[in-house]
């Protein structure tokens, strides 16, 4: 990275950066969430019992297009990434691909009754960017739109009211082919054209628009040094670098994306998600609480997504680790990716635990003995302290007290399995979700503006590399039959809905 920001930065020591977060790199960076509508004032905030949630509080559920919708080549869809690298044998368990799915594509009424019926009043769902723009860029299929109108209609009708990201991963093959996808700069344009006809077509229906779901995933684990990596698109490059110019390229495009949506809807509310890393102080002295706040800028996916994104510059420490796979930036990028930000999405599964350390960091990440418990994927860790230390960080390290921050997805796997009678008595998962809700109303007591929470996930469904082996859904999904059986998570969950209380 060789530009005049980065060398205004490079004088940044790493509690230099933690001070300056909120003043002078907001300064750098033009457009730096500094400027961003502030609500829900954490001073104003009425105190909340143990467990309790506000009266305004997002109860919520949410899906992504290519794990639910199906119709993988109706109404003039073409392929996405995920198509290709799900029909390539070895990719995912059992040659699972989404070409069904849950068939949401023409289920969609009876899953926004599924939907009426647990009580929530929001729901996060993705649009599939070849369903819009079968090509990537150029022509629009209206019979695509016309699939999201009927499905924003119907959960309107239902007082229900929808959030919109713009990307969850199923990027067009057409663009793959054409320029390598996220390793080219081209492809911010095209998602920011793409961005354009969607909100100008929707935009009298959606208020809510979330741009880019979780950078990391399609970047880091889409691109692999010397072999095949486990996401799509599954492309093999040379070197790191490479895959640090396709987070590079995705920010740009997350960037320019906030910019499209304003510029289409004045009304429009802006937001995106991250799958930021949250660290945990092993024990909450003053000295673990430091050392959590100086890994959670410094380590290396916060710093080249989450921290760009939120003052507009990329830690300098974190790019001084880089050294030459630091991805290459273009003046005026870093002004775009810092785009001012109406809320923040948090995905947030697990995280990690810290301590401080006579090192040269200051601070150690510790490993997980054997024995620890976790769900039913390997890297999903029980840790609920999680949500709260995710939501704290977030003022702690950038001073951004009053900036909405939402969980955006929350959830497990679970090996679930149906009783003689018919039930699905997941009950780690009500565990699991017992505790999280609790560590989310202690993070709204002590006043952190944490404004709703959407569970991952509504229903069961393709799990990407794992197929259809893991799920995560409340509601039981029989994919031959496509019978939704509702779990007993999903009456949990309703219950605590309309208690608005953890239960």
């Amino acid at each position: 990275m060789h530009t005049k920001q980065s060398e205004q930065l490079s004088h940044l020591t790493r509690r230099g950066f933690l001070g300056a977060s909120s003043s002078t790199v907001a300064a750098l960076a033009a457009g730096g969430l500094a400027g961003a509508p502030q609500t829900g004032s954490a001073a104003a905030r009425v105190p909340l019992a143990a467990g309790s949630f506000p009266k305004d509080f997002w109860w919520g559920a949410a899906t992504a297009s290519y794990q639910v919708e199906g119709a993988a080549s109706e109404d003039g869809r073409k392929p996405s990434v995920w198509d290709t690298f799900s029909h390539t044998p070895g990719r995912t368990a059992n040659g699972d691909t989404g070409d069904i799915a849950d068939d949401h594509y023409h289920r969609f009424k009876d899953d926004v009754k599924l939907m009426a019926d647990l009580g929530i009043k929001h729901y996060r769902f993705s649009l599939a960017w070849p369903r819009i723009v079968p090509d990537g860029r150029g022509a629009v299929n209206e019979a695509g739109v016309d699939f999201y109108k009927r499905l924003v209609d119907e959960l309107l009708a239902h007082g229900i009211t929808p959030h919109a990201t713009l990307l969850h991963w199923d990027s067009p093959q057409a663009l793959e082919d054409r320029y390598g996808s996220w390793r080219s700069r081209e492809i911010a344009q095209d998602f920011a054209d793409y961005t354009t006809a969607t909100v100008s077509r929707l935009g009298d229906r959606i208020k809510h628009w979330m741009t880019i779901n979780e950078i990391m995933c399609f970047t880091y684990l889409g691109y692999g040094v010397g072999k095949v990596p486990q996401h799509a698109p599954g492309t093999v490059v040379q070197k790191r670098k490479d895959v640090l110019q396709t987070v590079h390229h995705a920010l740009l495009a997350h960037g320019m994306c906030c910019q499209a949506i304003r510029a289409a809807s004045k009304n429009a509310h802006v937001s995106t998600v991250v799958n930021y890393d949250a660290y945990v102080p092993v024990i909450e002295t003053p000295e673990n609480i430091a050392a959590a706040k100086i890994a959670f800028v410094e380590q290396e996916h916060n710093g080249t997504v989450l921290v760009p994104i939120m003052t507009g510059a990329y830690n300098p420490q974190t790019l001084a680790k880089l050294g030459a796979d630091a991805p290459d930036v273009q003046p005026g990028d870093m002004a775009i990716i810092g785009q001012p930000l109406d809320a923040l999405g948090f995905n947030v599964y697990t995280g990690a635990y810290v301590r401080a350390a006579p090192n040269a960091r200051g601070y150690e990440v510790l490993p997980l003995p054997k024995g620890y418990p976790d769900m039913h994927m390997p890297w999903l860790h029980f840790m609920p302290e999680a949500i709260y230390w995710g939501v704290r960080l977030i003022n702690d390290a950038f001073g951004k007290k009053d900036l909405p921050i939402y969980v955006s997805e929350n959830g497990c796997a679970a090996e679930d399995e149906l009783t003689k009678s018919g039930e699905v008595l997941d009950l780690g998962r009500v565990l699991y979700l017992r505790a999280y809700l609790r560590s989310a109303s202690r993070a709204i007591a002590e006043g952190y503006p944490l404004m709703g929470y959407f569970l991952w996930s509504l229903m069961d469904n393709f799990e990407w590399s794992c197929g259809y082996t893991r799920r995560f859904g409340i509601t039981y999904v029989d994919y031959k039959t496509q019978q939704r059986i509702p779990k007993q998570s999903y009456r949990w969950y309703q219950q605590v809905i309309r208690a608005n209380r953890v239960l």
